[in-house]
This record gives C-alpha cells, sequence and structure tokens, in this order.
C-alpha cells in the first residue's frame, strides 16, 4: 500500500504573520542596527516562507528570544496558540555573527567616509558573510522549519540582531 502524504506538512507553504523579538534578550544599539532590525522585521513579514515541519499550512507567529545562550524560536499560530518551540545551540552561528558585525561596522563606518567603490567592496563582502549565515541557520532549521534563502536572509539579520546583549 502507498504511502500517503500530506503536502501542507511538507511544503513552505505557512507564512509569518508577525515577529517578536524579546526585549530581554536584546539591548538598544546604534541608529543603523536598530534602522537593520526594523527593515528585517518588516521584510519578512511583508514577504516570507516559513513551514514548521508536521504542522499545517498557516499563518505563524514567532518570537525569537536568547536564553542561557542559546537561539529560541518560539512558534504560535494566528490565534495566539502554541505549535512549537525550538532551541537551537548558538555556537555554529557564534563565529559567523562575530564576522558579520565587524564587516557591518567596517560598513557603516565607510558610508560615512569611503568612496562608492570601497563601500561596494565591503558591502559585497557583508552580503557574502551573511548568505553564509543565513545558509548556517537554515541548517540549523533542518527537520524542524521549513525557509527559504529570503527568508532565512531576514531571520539571520533578527538573530544577528539579538547578539548585541548575548
Amino acid at each position: 500500500m502507498d504511502e500517503v502524504r500530506d503536502e501542507t506538512t511538507q511544503t513552505a507553504g505557512g507564512k509569518l504573520v508577525d515577529v517578536i523579538l524579546d526585549e530581554a534578550s536584546i539591548a538598544r544599539s546604534t541608529p543603523d542596527v536598530e534602522h537593520d532590525r526594523a527593515v528585517a522585521i518588516y521584510d519578512l513579514i511583508e514577504e516570507n516562507h516559513f513551514q514548521p515541519v508536521g504542522h499545517p499550512v498557516a499563518e505563524y507567529v514567532l518570537r525569537l528570544s536568547v536564553i542561557e545562550k542559546k537561539l529560541v524560536f518560539e512558534i504560535r499560530d494566528g490565534r495566539g496558540e502554541a505549535v512549537v518551540t525550538h532551541v537551537l545551540s548558538l555556537s555554529p552561528l557564534r563565529k559567523i555573527v562575530k564576522d558579520y558585525d565587524m564587516i557591518c561596522q567596517s560598513y557603516y563606518e565607510a558610508i560615512r567616509h569611503a568612496t562608492p567603490s570601497q563601500i561596494e567592496a565591503i558591502d559585497m563582502g557583508r552580503r557574502g558573510v551573511h548568505n553564509e549565515g543565513s545558509t548556517i541557520l537554515m541548517e540549523r532549521l533542518d527537520g524542524k522549519v521549513t525557509v527559504d534563502m529570503p527568508t532565512a536572509r531576514r531571520l539571520f539579520t533578527l538573530v544577528y540582531a539579538l547578539h548585541w546583549k548575548g
């Protein structure tokens, strides 16, 4: 007898309708970082593919926090009912977040003082490190939450935002 698959739980058809960053996990930062954080949340809610594995296609709310040096993805449905919580070690992301922080600081400084070609070169490096971090995050979420690369990129920006206090 052939196994019947429920396609609603196998695709990235779900969508985030809200993202909440735990205020206890973050600290206020520079205006540049605050801006990146706000843009990432806005862009993430506007367009994303976020599907908790084994759950129906639906609208989801994500609360991100860092607790005891672990990244916590608390996922609720659109009605506020708990769906699943995933706790991920930050260790695999720690080095890439540090690298990304360093290159972001260089980028923000370059915007103020460098030539357009210097800014472009730094930005290319920044995007490369960002993509690497996004790929690591996708790997960490594998088997837990299905996301596409643009969603992973925006989530990585938020993970980076959480590093400020942790």
